[in-house]
């Protein structure tokens, strides 16, 4: 497709961080984007940039080519789904940006037959500022003779798309293995931090100490320096996380794995919800 073409109508069904980016994205790179929201203020808050909200998943989809599904979880893409399928086409495609898990992308997908749709299971590795970047990585799994229209989308809001396998899961798979790296690399910049100053030394020299060496990122920068002002503005936020730590455990449960790491990250962030962290940025994870 070159930039003169007519790009497709795309529907975006939740505009929370990163949803809300994704149909900016979109619209900015001549997409026809329509969005609905569970809170409707937040899809009308798009409206100055080329997003039109709508009033409920149906009139979203209503003549989109391509649906995209950035929703919490499982459960509510589902719902959202099905209140669209009376306007829903067939043949459209489904482009599953969410974290759902192995029982749930298993569900939708079966939905996405039902009702004639091509479905991309296609988890995205990347929080609010990639998001608004159109910097995410695209986890993809799908079939592959629709592949080139999906990659329109996932060309308009990533910087790269990993094709996982051909058949939705593999996607929504591998984004658990990368979460649980995500999660510890989180909660052991908080310990490291808390262990300084434990020990009565400064944590910003633990940051210098690995700024520009072999252990250093731009995500440890990124939430060592939130963690050492306390700026836990919501990129990632806890509840989440804590929702994707359960995934990740309720995936290996059974298989005779033992993750210690995961099973820590997920108690940590039990710990932060009921203190009452839960809105906060993962980087919060300080405050255990």
């Amino acid at each position: 497709m070159t930039d003169h073409e007519k790009k497709p109508t795309v529907a975006v069904l939740g505009t929370g961080l990163i949803g809300a980016a994704v149909a900016r994205n979109l619209a900015r790179k001549g997409f026809e984007v329509s969005a609905w929201n569970r809170s409707p203020e937040k899809a009308r808050a798009l409206a100055n940039d080329g997003v039109t909200a709508v009033d409920s998943p149906g009139d979203a989809v209503r003549n989109a080519a391509i649906i995209v599904t950035v929703l919490k979880d499982g459960e509510t893409t589902l719902e959202a789904i099905r209140a669209a399928r009376a306007t829903v086409a067939q043949g459209a495609i489904w482009l599953q940006l969410g974290t759902v898990g192995i029982p749930a992308i298993d569900e939708l997908a079966a939905i996405a037959d039902e009702y004639g749709l091509v479905l991309y299971d296609a988890p995205v590795q990347g929080t609010r500022q990639p998001a608004e970047q159109g910097k995410l990585v695209i986890l993809a799994s799908g079939p592959t003779d629709r592949r080139g229209d999906a990659q329109t989308v996932f060309d308009a809001i990533g910087q790269r798309t990993i094709w996982v396998a051909d058949a939705p899961g593999a996607g929504s798979r591998l984004k658990l293995a990368l979460n649980s790296f995500v999660f510890a690399l989180t909660h052991a910049t908080a310990e490291t931090m808390t262990i300084a100053r434990t020990l009565g030394v400064d944590p910003q020299l633990a940051v210098e100490a690995f700024t520009g060496g072999p252990l250093d990122s731009g995500y440890f920068q990124g939430k060592g320096a939130a963690m050492l002002i306390g700026d836990f503005a919501p990129s990632f936020v806890v509840d989440n996380a804590l929702k994707d730590a359960r995934l990740v455990a309720d995936a290996l449960a059974g298989t005779g794995v033992q993750a210690d790491l995961a099973a820590a990250s997920l108690a940590r962030f039990e710990r932060l919800a009921e203190a009452g962290h839960g809105g906060k940025d993962i980087a919060a994870s300080i405050l255990a």
